[in-house]
């Protein structure tokens, strides 16, 4: 018997589904962007305007227009960087599959083409009145997604939350065969950038149960900008899964990280899992489609050449729940932002600028060790080293006999006793947890939709191997466990490997999802909700997934893990490799890298730095690419030092790091990928600080270098002179180019690394 249970709230708070009447200011002539919103983001405030029959939601840089009547319509959303119309024709506003039957919420009816939409067209359409009807609308400022209990200690940047902006919802409610189902979809844009969320609430005031099986809570059909060649011949798109009859749409074959390179609107949403660690890939709620069925009828597009030309946000299937009389859903939330350059430089910063914004935890950034053992002097001996040192957090890592899942009371109690000491010494503690790939009894499993057994790898359904449903007793029973573990010993430290993949299960016998088609929504739900509360309680995430919009801290940089078995010399260039890489999606403060102290992977003690002080060059050299670059690495040992000298350049290295921690944790500009020939570099900007910019440059080769340099400075706010000082030595001042750069001879000593700081 299934026995399921949603996870839903009682509706609270749903205004009575009648007309909402709100006056808003009409829109200016013509609301300007304010200078670069890079540099002057304080600028571009948003705000909801009245203009002729439409809605506006715009601060400058975007807008989003809506035609409102009897219906309610996107009908523009412009690039107020650009001066460019995004949107070349008119969908709904959002889609639900209730019991079988598709409705469409909003819309207009009736363009007469495809390629592009105008003011007369848009007049001359009209609205779906035989579906949900439009009811109103109301505005206020933009709320908290989920509590966060920020450390400032680990911040060198106090950021709002929530992002400041303004949000308008529109309301709906059913027809006649739906009565007393109402709906609300929510559109925030925020100020000072061009991005907004959207997402919708789904409340069955009726006195039946309500079945969503699918929906779509977000379709633009965008201006084709994706190439014409390479895009992906079209496909069709099984909504339901192997077993069920696809749809009549079609969706490229072409990556979404590919396509993310050539279209001016960037997509995510915190339906996010995968196991890849890149935000495009690991972006299951969101699919560009292609929209030619409706080009052929009435439009025009090249022969043979297909492009996607239609982004929706749903989820891959499901998430088919059904909803008890009184209970709400709410679907997951979409972010959109929208781009003003084609260049890979300045794409990558803006989206720096957006996961600052969207999940500032991410931007809590302390030094941690993994400590190889659980046992008390052994995490006593990490904790001391640390606090001397000015590393600020410790993680009993896998493979130390940690075990969270622990639930004896002297166990729980030892545990406690560590986290006082950590807290007395001024450091955070805690641990690891492996939720993937564990294994576990059959009846707890991954049941695979093709075999009808245990999924046990990708082909039959499985990421990483033999996996636990999470939408089990055993599921609800492990994020019981991990909470009172956390409420128990006071630890405020969770490393999550494994996280959940977005695995679907089979299975019609456990316990909270009913079969295939709504197991990956429920899992993903229990996961999201317990990631939520731990930023909510202050507990400071590592998972190696794409959660960051549900609450996670920090993920890989990207490595293989298997590098790090390799000799000493060449783990350097690989690991600046990783960090210039991986910088392009991530702000330095969002990836992890890894350091061998001892060894991992093999390699022997040609690949380790133990015993420590007699690799102190490497072990310098290691921590100036990582704390030069503002990333945190993985210590794994059993110490940061073994000697009175080894102490004294752990010391060093960390001061050097935290004097100029502001400016380390900055984006960064890419100057040169290291290739083992010649040098290479990063650069950090911030216009916002005195120390606007800080290079980081470095040799691989066993003679000096001497290089004339340039730094591009744009994005420190500097216009015509920059004062520079290298290594510590005496400023100098440097006349900018036409384009902010300056030019600075450099030598770099053979196997070393140079600084240059930048100031206003």
């Amino acid at each position: 018997m299934n026995r399921q249970r949603v996870m839903m709230t009682m509706l609270v708070g749903f205004a009575p589904m009648s007309i909402v009447a709100q006056q808003l200011p009409v829109l200016p002539v013509k609301q300007e962007m304010r200078g670069d919103w890079m540099l002057e983001s304080g600028k571009n405030k948003a705000g909801v305007y009245k203009s002729g029959k439409d809605i506006v939601l715009t601060n400058g840089l975007m807008a989003r227009t809506f035609r409102v009547g009897a219906g309610c319509a996107t009908v523009g959303l412009e690039n107020g960087m650009t001066g460019q119309q995004e949107l070349r024709a008119v969908r709904p506003e959002a889609e639900l599959v209730i019991d079988g039957k598709t409705w469409a919420i909003g819309g207009l009816q009736g363009q007469p083409v495809q390629n592009f939409l105008t003011a007369a067209a848009i007049d001359n359409m009209t609205a779906d009145t035989t579906g949900f009807r439009y009811r109103g609308f109301e505005t206020g400022p933009t709320q908290a997604r989920f509590p966060w209990k920020r450390n400032k200690a680990w911040l060198t940047e106090d950021l709002p939350w929530p992002a400041p902006g303004r949000r308008i919802t529109f309301r709906y409610e059913g027809p006649a065969a739906l009565k007393g189902v109402a709906l609300e979809v929510v559109y925030e844009l925020y100020d000072g950038m061009p991005v907004m969320s959207k997402w919708m609430r789904l409340v069955n005031n009726s006195r039946q149960p309500l079945r969503l099986e699918r929906f779509k809570s977000e379709i633009l059909a965008l201006v084709e900008t994706a190439p014409k060649v390479d895009a992906g011949s079209p496909r069709e798109y099984r909504i339901l899964g192997r077993k069920e009859s696809p749809q009549k749409e079609t969706q490229t074959d072409a990556p979404r990280d590919y396509i993310d390179r050539f279209t001016q609107l960037f997509v995510v949403t915190d339906y996010a899992m995968g196991g890849d660690m890149e935000a495009m890939k690991d972006n299951p709620g969101v699919r560009w489609v292609h929209d030619h069925p409706e080009y052929e009828k009435t439009g025009i597009r090249y022969y043979g050449q297909y492009k996607p030309a239609r982004v929706e946000c749903t989820p891959p299937f499901g998430p088919d729940v059904t909803l008890a009389p009184g209970q709400e859903w709410e679907s997951f939330r979409a972010f959109e932002m929208l781009r003003d350059a084609t260049d890979d430089e300045r794409r990558g910063l803006a989206e720096m600028r957006f996961w600052r914004a969207m999940a500032p935890w991410t931007q809590e950034n302390p030094m941690f060790m993994h400590v190889r053992s659980a046992e008390t002097d052994a995490v006593k001996l990490a904790i001391d080293q640390c606090a001397e040192a000015g590393f600020e957090m410790v993680i009993m890592t896998f493979g130390s006999g940690f075990n969270i899942e622990q639930k004896d009371a002297a166990y729980l109690e030892r545990m406690k006793m560590l986290g006082d000491y950590a807290r007395s010494k001024g450091v955070a503690l805690g641990g690891y947890s492996l939720l993937a790939s564990r294994g576990g009894k059959p009846e707890n499993l991954i049941i695979s939709e093709r075999t009808g057994q245990p999924a046990t790898n990708p082909q039959n359904g499985a990421h990483f191997g033999k996996t636990p449903c999470l939408s089990t007793h055993w599921g609800d029973e492990y994020f019981r466990t991990l909470k009172t573990y956390f409420n128990t010993t006071g630890m405020n430290v969770f490393e999550n490997d494994g996280a959940y993949p977005g695995d679907a299960c089979a299975s019609t016998e456990h316990a909270f999802h009913k079969g295939y088609h709504d197991s990956q929504w429920t899992q993903w739900e229990r996961i999201h909700a317990f990631y939520k509360w731990c930023r909510g309680e202050g507990i400071y995430l590592n998972v190696p997934d794409w959660f960051f919009l549900s609450g996670s801290s920090k993920t890989a940089m990207g490595y293989v893990e298997t590098n790090w078995s390799l000799p000493r010399e060449f783990q350097e260039v690989i690991e600046r490799q990783n960090i210039y890489d991986g910088t392009w999606q991530k702000t330095p403060s969002m990836g992890w890298m890894f350091v061998p102290l001892t060894q991992y992977h093999g390699g022997g003690a040609a690949a380790t730095i133990e015993p420590l002080h007699e690799h102190l060059g490497h072990y310098e050299r290691r921590m100036a690419n990582l704390l030069g670059a503002g990333v945190q690495a993985i210590y794994r040992g059993p110490r940061l030092f073994d000697t009175e000298e080894t102490k004294a350049m752990v010391k060093k290295m960390v001061a050097f790091y935290k004097s100029r921690r502001a400016i380390l944790h900055s984006d960064i500009v890419h100057l040169r990928r290291p290739d083992g020939r010649d040098w290479d570099g990063i650069l950090h900007v911030n216009h916002r600080l005195d120390t606007c910019g800080f290079a980081m440059l470095y040799n691989p080769l066993p003679e000096p270098l001497t290089r004339t340099i340039k730094l591009p400075l744009y994005y420190t706010g500097l216009k015509d002179v920059a004062t520079i000082t290298v290594m510590g030595a005496a400023p100098r001042k440097y006349m900018l180019d036409s384009r902010q750069n300056a030019f600075v001879t450099i030598t770099i000593p053979a196997n070393g690394y140079v600084w240059a700081e930048v100031r206003k």
